[in-house]
């Protein structure tokens, strides 16, 4: 999320163009999910534009908003780390594989069955789901996301853990204060983290670590 319609739709075309560098880098189909996390993260920066202009509402971009943002991330991260790690070391994915599929899946259903809304404050967007349980759901999305890139078996991906973590906790503290939506910084850096790994894994006959 960023701080006006401008700032989204710059931010999601910059991540968007990185994200395909990400792509083209990569030479193993293993690495593609993972690489185009950052097109992933750019789209869901420029459908926030559009909730933007359309003064927020429960509109077709603020749907789309909600499924990036929750089921769809929920299962991506977990299954692109699973995908990209050496056989050897999936195992300790286990966990947050699991908890990704049943968070996606759950939310997925939240989603078809409720109506999501957007409301502009500010600087800042605040969405609304109505989930019965939300601290559950949360638990669930953060161990799925963050916990897979913890664990990756490749250092780069790990401190990519590292810093959406922190990210998502300053972000979270500043929306709460409606001061600036600043996400969509801490995505750009995000991406960037991506590019260095794709740039090294390119030509690499082995698993990196």
């Amino acid at each position: 999320m960023c701080w006006s319609a401008t700032a989204d739709l710059t931010a999601g075309v910059c991540i968007s163009v990185i994200g395909a560098v990400c792509v083209a880098r990569v030479r193993r189909a293993r690495d593609l999910p993972l690489a185009a996390l950052p097109l992933l993260l750019g789209a869901h920066q420029i459908v926030e534009a559009v909730v933007w202009n359309s003064g927020g509402g429960a509109g077709p971009a603020t749907t789309a908003w909600a499924v990036i943002a929750i089921p769809l991330l929920a299962l991506w991260i977990p299954l692109a780390v699973l995908v990209a790690s050496p056989p050897g070391s999936r195992g300790r994915l286990a966990l947050p594989i699991v908890s990704g599929a049943a968070t996606s899946a759950a939310l997925s259903y939240y989603l078809a069955t409720r109506e999501v809304t957007a409301d502009i404050r500010g600087h800042t967007i605040g969405y609304a789901v109505h989930l019965p349980q939300p601290e559950i759901a949360v638990a669930g999305y953060l161990l799925a996301t963050i916990g897979a890139l913890l664990l990756a078996a490749d250092r780069t991906v790990r401190l990519l853990g590292v810093l959406v973590a922190v990210g998502a906790v300053i972000c979270a503290v500043i929306w709460r204060m409606q001061w600036v939506s600043t996400w969509c910084a801490f995505a750009a850096l995000a991406s960037l983290v991506m590019l260095g790994w794709a740039w090294r894994r390119t030509g690499a006959p082995g698993p990196a670590a």
